[in-house]
């Protein structure tokens, strides 16, 4: 083996996968077995921290940069004068291994770049996971992209072999997708997605009915938008975002604040800044439509379709129903609960709880753990003391952002000029 080789293409293609998101992943119960390798049951494999603190890792490279597509946004594009590289699937192979004896890395993130055919790419992607499941016995974390316009056969046989398995639907809308990359066709991102949504749901059928069924990708799947790209608004990219949760069964849709990386008059110049502010204000509000019951039309809608810069997307939607508050905290409900602003899943839980044995009060309440500088406008509990209601949204907004702190307020300016 040429390690000055293998080394060379390791730095190429793991650089080249840095801009996939989506490698984040909890919800995988493959259980180790006698004298195999990893295990990835009841933990995250991702790159940030799991919930009790620990930080983990997986390798996570192309299998080859080399691209038949030219979408203007992607670093990988065939017009794009760049080295390009490419792994044999046995080097993948010898590398997750080698790395997983060290104890780098916990499993496994591949994707590629598409070259010769869609089901060209997507079959050397699937050797390399069957080789290591049935060859090395490796039973760690596996994440395979799956490669728009991939056969129904090739998806079916992925999905036994990788824990989880995404396809990125790159830009939001297809007058996005047309005007970047008018060689792809968006029914080809949607066909692998529904293959694999039916495909999850028939395997737990047949385990309730059959125990030796085998797992059928037990994380699920996943896509990813590329944001700023085109002139979409936060509606357009969240509205698709709650389409494909509804109708794919996604575990998560990642959103990707397009970094500038060529001088194309379609999109964003090079000096532009990465719109992290706002990647981070289209999370918050994902959060909200799956945890805390709001329907995307209650935050997003046609009289508003970005969302507030300055302030999350929570707080922005109690500004505008200040007709809701204040409420009573030791009687609301718990769906009006989640919607207080500075009140997070974990406190509604303490609060219902506590409220069970004495009614609560500032003190308390602080005690809990609530963002007191937003929620106090919005309730009232066991107390004497009254906070400011009476005042407009406007004003109060202005109240609460002179008391708050927040990594990105230098960021507002630069950022509310791009969009």
């Amino acid at each position: 083996m040429d390690f000055d080789r293998i080394k060379e293409k390791l730095s190429i293609l793991a650089d080249a996968a840095k801009y996939d998101v989506s490698c984040s992943s909890s919800g995988s119960k493959r259980k180790n077995t006698s004298k195999a390798l990893g295990d990835s049951s009841g933990m995250g494999i991702c790159h940030s921290y799991t919930e009790d603190g620990r930080c983990v890792s997986l390798l996570k490279i192309l299998l080859t940069n080399h691209c038949i597509f030219d979408c203007a946004y992607c670093v990988t594009r065939r017009s794009n004068d760049i080295k390009r590289a490419a792994f044999k699937v046995q080097e993948v192979v010898d590398l997750t291994i080698s790395f997983y004896r060290r104890n780098y890395i916990e499993g496994l993130f591949l994707s590629s770049g598409i070259f010769k055919s869609a089901d060209h790419t997507m079959e050397r992607l699937i050797r390399v996971a069957k080789k290591l499941r049935e060859e090395e016995n490796f039973n760690g974390y596996i994440h395979l992209k799956s490669i728009p316009g991939a056969s129904d056969e090739l998806m079916r046989e992925a999905g036994l072999y990788a824990d989880r398995l995404s396809v990125n639907i790159e830009i939001p809308t297809k007058s996005g997708l047309k005007l970047l990359a008018p060689e792809k066709n968006h029914e080809d991102f949607m066909k692998p997605m529904k293959k694999v949504k039916n495909e999850i749901i028939q395997y737990k059928q047949e385990s309730k009915l059959i125990k030796s069924t085998p797992k059928y990708a037990p994380a699920g799947q996943s896509t990813q938008m590329i944001i700023g790209a085109t002139g979409e608004s936060d509606r357009d990219i969240m509205y698709s975002s709650a389409f494909f949760y509804k109708n794919y069964n996604m575990k998560r849709v990642y959103y990707s604040g397009y970094v500038p990386i060529s001088n194309d008059p379609r999109l964003p110049a090079l000096n532009s800044q990465v719109p992290m502010l706002r990647e981070n204000r289209l999370y918050q509000t994902d959060w909200l439509m799956r945890f805390y019951g709001f329907d995307i039309r209650e935050l997003l809608n046609d009289e508003f379709k970005f969302l507030d810069m300055e302030i999350d997307p929570k707080l922005s939607w109690a500004l505008r129903n200040r007709h809701l508050f204040p409420v009573d905290i030791n009687k609301v409900e718990k769906r009006l609960l989640l919607r207080i602003p500075g009140i997070g899943l974990k406190s509604v839980n303490k609060i219902i709880n506590a409220r069970k044995f004495r009614k609560l009060n500032w003190d308390h309440l602080k005690k809990i753990g609530i963002a007191m500088n937003r929620a106090k406008y919005f309730i009232i509990c066991d107390s004497r003391e009254k906070e400011l209601k009476e005042v407009s949204s406007e004003n109060l907004k202005s109240i609460i952002l002179q008391n708050s702190q927040s990594k990105f307020r230098k960021d507002i300016g630069t950022q509310l000029s791009i969009f």
